[in-house]
């Protein structure tokens, strides 16, 4: 057997690596297989479908909650196992021979095994982090008023999904079978897994892992009812609304939702952790690098903006997902909008106004900017020479490159290149049809669908590299609008469905190869894992798109904070912030936003140059200092990414996270480390656990029959700062709020 060592012998052009060339590969990933472990079994077949139902209509149904629960992989990773050994030890061994034919199998073929495991969870998971074609369809119902096809809106999200599968095979070779494609996070999977199958022994006077996590999933069960059902205003408590409720500027200053959130807090668990994720599954530097940019976002740029009135800033509300008119009120569509068709009514526009952002929402899109260009910096000065160095040695030795875990995966049949190709081509007809087809209601034209295909393709093989070496990335989110929305103008749903195909099609292929480079560290046949990632990617999207459709269809005023029954979650706030999008990039047009006509196209543009600049000035202070960890640690493209979700999470949650993360992973963490090391990633689970349950009981039992709750005070799902919402202009007049002299 090899050893940890890098063993190379030369023949020729020949070169044989006993083990991985990259060290976190060589200290994490085994180089031992053992083929005859049971892999799909009817366990897996069983388990795997029940699951990814439960799964995928779980995670589609809290996204259109006031605070959306978010459950981890990891969550159901463990309760895999449970319910994967539970068999294990209770289903008969016996073959069953299937009647008509000679073939036999056995319900239990032994011991719950690590392979098993991985191919249930990726059977589970796989597809379900982001049918983003969703939205389509509930933006086009829920806030223009048109109706969609249920199969045209199913074929779209099949499609959207599986497109990104056929991509992934053009460069498999290169970023799964090259050994120096590493992927970073897909090495924290491969210790999850061989810890989860690690037999634990309960320590004397205490409590194995599993143990604590029930007992973290039951108290956070039992806490959640309060501010689950009793009392909903525990999401966002502003203090300072309380005593001065008559005052726009005090709930202005005081506001967690639409606000500065000064004195603002919140006591929930699922509006800590709903938007930026559970505080305690980040490091200190990421939470310290949000927490930055945060600061920088709502207490440094935003006021001066608004408060020195740029952009007609204090016309309209501070934060608000809402676009607005030169009058300050929210922004009537219907004027710009020919009703018949959805398209952009440009008489309509000269006619009535220009459209303007608040504050918070124009930074949120700046900060996107800056974003994008801050992730290649800072990828190019960081690692550049260090992924070039390995491009290389990618190249010249190709695909073939014998490292250990390629030479033990010989012994599997590959996946056909012809099984990729198919895929390719079926589902880009099938888009198509879904576009240009049933009556042409998503108004993207067969050639939107290939740009589509073309942007990907050209995108994916440097996201893939950032992926596979940094374990960073960035999306192509802002590029598709923008192009679309330049090209093809004033069509809000082709934008859209445009946007999506673009985002779907990228992430689905990176998500693919990634899923496929844990299976060749776990020695998994790929044949294997090219079936449950496509069983898992179809049964996923359909029961998505299936809920979303209920969900729509049942909830009266869903969306639509002002018409709903106090107390109901149901206020979509994500849904809000794409229609927005959708009005912005797909029935204005970044022309009369940005370049040329646009009121804030210096703005928007400059934030293009302030990612790559403070990228390049941390990369220079480093090389200064290179004695300075902490500067290394600041990472810009954290810092933006961090604040972008203050518009739709608000700073009372921020504030919450912040804190939580910091005590926790500070504090407990250096004073409790072993604790920490053992129980922490349990914790974090069993309290998402927990909420999740609370949340799809009382939805599922009290809140479809219009049941929120005691009718009092603390029912509102708001902060009671209503006034925050209003103009601080003099002379503005809003309906709702009082007029500033």
């Amino acid at each position: 057997m090899a050893d940890n060592r890098i063993q190379i012998e030369e023949d020729g052009e020949n070169r044989e690596i006993n083990d991985s060339p990259i060290e976190q590969v060589r200290l994490t990933v085994p180089i031992t297989d053992d083929p005859t472990m049971p892999i799909l079994t009817f366990r897996t077949w069983v388990l795997g479908p029940i699951a990814c139902v439960i799964l995928a209509f779980v995670d589609e149904f809290f996204k259109y909650r006031q605070n959306p629960i978010t459950l981890s992989d990891s969550c159901f990773q463990m309760l895999l196992v449970v319910f994967g050994k539970l068999m294990a030890a209770t289903l008969p061994s016996k073959p069953v021979k299937v009647p008509g034919t000679r073939w036999t199998f056995s319900m239990n073929p032994g011991p719950f095994t690590i392979k098993e495991h991985v191919l249930l969870t990726i059977l589970v998971t796989s597809g379900l982090d982001g049918p983003y074609n969703i939205a389509i369809v509930a933006v086009k119902r829920i806030f223009y008023y048109k109706y969609v096809n249920f199969w045209a809106g199913l074929l779209m999200i099949l499609t959207s999904q599986l497109l990104g599968y056929g991509f992934a095979g053009i460069f498999m070779k290169f970023l799964v079978n090259n050994p120096y494609m590493w992927y970073p996070f897909t090495l924290l999977d491969v210790s999850f897994y061989r810890s989860m199958h690690e037999v634990e022994k309960r320590p004397k006077g205490g409590i194995t892992k599993f143990q604590f996590f029930l007992v973290a999933t039951i108290a956070s069960f039992g806490y959640a009812i309060i501010p689950g059902y009793f009392f909903p205003s525990l999401g966002a408590l502003s203090a300072v609304c309380w005593f001065w409720k008559d005052s726009v500027l005090a709930q202005l200053v005081g506001s967690g939702r639409y606000g500065f959130g000064i004195g603002s807090f919140a006591l929930d668990w699922n509006a800590i952790g709903g938007y930026l994720g559970n505080p305690f599954a980040y490091p200190l530097s990421t939470i310290i690098n949000t927490a930055v940019g945060f600061l920088i976002f709502l207490y440094f740029i935003s006021p001066i903006t608004y408060w020195t009135n740029s952009y007609n800033a204090r016309h309209f509300p501070f934060s608000s997902y809402d676009i607005f008119d030169k009058s300050g009120r929210v922004y009537n569509v219907s004027r710009i909008l020919n009703e018949s068709d959805l398209t952009f009514n440009q008489t309509g526009y000269q006619s009535y106004s220009k459209s303007y952002l608040s504050v918070v929402y124009l930074f949120m899109i700046a900060f996107n900017f800056a974003t994008m260009t801050s992730s290649l910096t800072h990828f190019i000065v960081f690692h550049g020479r260090e992924t070039w160095q390995q491009f290389k040695q990618a190249y010249y030795r190709g695909s073939n490159a014998g490292d250990v875990h390629n030479r033990l995966m010989k012994k599997y049949k590959p996946v056909p290149q012809w099984w990729f190709s198919a895929i390719l081509v079926i589902v880009i007809g099938l888009a198509i049809l879904s576009c240009e087809g049933f009556g042409n209601q998503l108004q993207l034209p067969y050639w939107g669908i290939l740009l589509s295909c073309l942007l990907v393709m050209i995108f994916i093989l440097p996201i893939g590299v950032l992926d596979a070496t940094t374990g960073s990335s960035f999306s192509l989110n802002i590029i598709g609008e923008m192009l679309i929305g330049y090209i093809y103008p004033g069509r809000p749903i082709a934008n859209m469905v445009f946007k999506g195909y673009t985002i779907s099609t990228s992430y689905h292929a990176l998500a693919f190869i990634s899923e496929f480079k844990l299976a060749h560290y776990m020695k998994i046949p790929p044949r294997s894992m090219f079936v449950v990632q496509l069983t898992g990617t179809i049964i996923s999207s359909i029961v998505s798109f299936a809920t979303s459709w209920w969900l729509i269809s049942s909830v009266d005023n869903i969306c639509h904070p002002n018409k709903l029954p106090k107390g109901s979650p149901w206020t979509c706030p994500g849904l809000n912030v794409q229609y927005g999008s959708s009005i912005i990039w797909g029935v204005i047009g970044p022309q009369r936003l940005l370049f040329p006509d646009g009121i804030y196209s210096k703005l928007l543009s400059c934030f293009f140059l302030i990612g790559v600049i403070a990228t390049l000035l941390v990369w220079g202070l480093s090389k200064v200092f290179p004695d300075k960890q902490w500067i290394r640690s600041i990472n810009i493209p954290n810092v933006l990414t961090g604040a972008m979700l203050v518009l739709v999470a608000g700073p009372a949650s921020y504030w919450s996270w912040i804190i939580v993360g910091l005590l926790y992973n500070f504090i407990v963490y250096r004073k409790y480390k072993n604790w920490w090391a053992k129980y922490n990633y349990v914790l974090a689970y069993g309290l998402d656990m927990g909420v999740a349950f609370l949340a799809l009981l009382t939805s599922l039992t009290l809140g479809l029959n219009g049941i929120y709750g005691a009718d009092w005070w603390g029912l509102d799902v708001g902060d009671h700062c209503p006034l925050a919402k209003c103009p601080t202009a003099p002379g503005v007049s809003v309906d709702g709020c009082p007029t500033v002299q």
